[in-house]
């Protein structure tokens, strides 16, 4: 029994370009298809692939809208088409005498190219990580402004990409995943929580740097995100918007604010090739060092098997209590015992002694006497 194909669906861009053409927002369609706002966000930026039912109802949904976007666009007027001219048939001159042609030289035969080797799961982890690394540690470090924590930020998203590796190597763009993951993980709230972040870390040598640095950091968390990744990384407008989960008129309106707020503090980075340029410079003047691949794919696979060992150590101990507690719960309902008290005015209790003679004789009497009770009374007449 053989499955049907899946239903063919447009690329990202096009999917989020359709939408916001149909003047519609991310929770208004997931309504429509029967998901969560968050799944039509990850299926815009690629993430995510839409399967089964729902991948139906998406892609129907999709081409209603591209088949609205047509009729609503200009058809375009069609060009007159001109007969060409009648032209004067005249007669045909007599051909020139063939001359001999020269014969061409014989070309080299074009060498095959060889075919590519098919890279395993590792080396394809380990050239991804070796060509994207070192950039991704340098861009937290604009987020962040702490070394160790853009290092361990990118070491962790990573490590998750290798966990799972089957639908990164998949997706689109696998550097974009592993760009997404270690900025959440870096932006985190919790991270304030740590002892790490209670000491600071030297500031850039640079003044210009330094000044630049603090000011990027003074701005608020997605505002600094959305420059870094449109001025500092180089994406545009929609990809800035699907990387950090909002809509494209939300992203220009954080990017100007936090434009404006680095212009009011630093008026030479008013225009943004300028910005681009300074925040290339301050990333790559720090010393920023990133492990090595197998390094990493080690530590997320050591990550991994304790996380693994710990749920099955917690669903042991679990099935654990939870039979001795039916072992040792009672199976009815037993009242408590109410504690004892002293009551006071009862005569004390006395033991029988010896029974008198008349006891003696009363005991008898009412032995002798029939139990049952008087004898039957015959009626007589008066």
């Amino acid at each position: 029994m053989t499955r049907s194909p899946a239903t063919p669906l447009p690329p990202p861009k096009a999917r989020r370009r359709l939408r916001e053409t149909a003047a519609l927002t991310q929770t208004q369609l997931a309504d429509r298809v029967g998901v969560t706002p968050a799944t039509v966000r990850a299926w815009e930026s690629g993430r995510t692939t839409p399967r089964g039912r729902k991948r139906e109802a998406y892609a129907k949904l999709l081409k209603t809208l591209a088949e609205e976007e047509t009729v609503q666009a200009p058809e375009p007027e069609p060009e007159s088409k001109l007969e060409p001219e009648a032209k004067p048939q005249t007669r045909p001159e007599p051909e020139p005498e063939a001359k001999p042609q020269p014969q061409p030289e014989p070309q080299p035969q074009p060498v095959a190219a060889p075919e590519p080797v098919a890279l395993t799961p590792a080396q394809a982890f380990d050239a991804l990580y070796a060509f994207s690394a070192p950039a991704l540690v340098r861009q937290t470090f604009l987020l962040t402004g702490r070394r160790e924590q853009a290092r361990e930020s990118v070491e962790r998203a990573f490590q998750a990409a290798w966990e799972h590796w089957p639908e990164v190597a998949r997706d689109r763009d696998p550097v974009g995943w592993v760009r997404a993951t270690a900025y959440e993980y870096a932006l985190s709230p919790w991270q304030r929580l740590r002892p790490r972040h209670r000491h600071p870390e030297p500031p850039p040598a640079d003044p210009g740097d330094r000044t630049l640095l603090n000011t990027l950091l003074r701005l608020p968390p997605r505002h600094r995100r959305t420059l870094v990744l449109y001025d500092g990384v180089g994406l545009d407008l929609p990809e800035t918007a699907a990387e950090t989960e909002a809509s494209t008129p939300a992203t220009a309106n954080r990017l100007l604010r936090a434009r404006e707020a680095v212009a009011g503090r630093l008026p030479a980075l008013a225009d943004p090739q300028v910005l681009h340029r300074r925040l290339a410079e301050l990333a790559s003047n720090e010393r920023l060092r990133a492990a090595e691949p197998p390094t990493v794919r080690r530590g997320g696979e050591r990550r991994a098997r304790l996380r693994t060992r710990a749920a099955i150590a917690f669903t042991v101990a679990l099935i654990g209590t939870t039979a001795l507690t039916v072992r040792t719960a009672p199976t009815h309902y037993e009242p408590p015992v109410s504690p004892g008290q002293a009551v006071r005015g009862v005569p004390q209790r006395v033991a029988p002694g010896a029974l008198s003679d008349e006891e003696l004789e009363l005991r008898q009497k009412l032995r002798d006497q029939v139990q049952d009770g008087p004898e039957r009374l015959s009626p007589r007449l008066e």
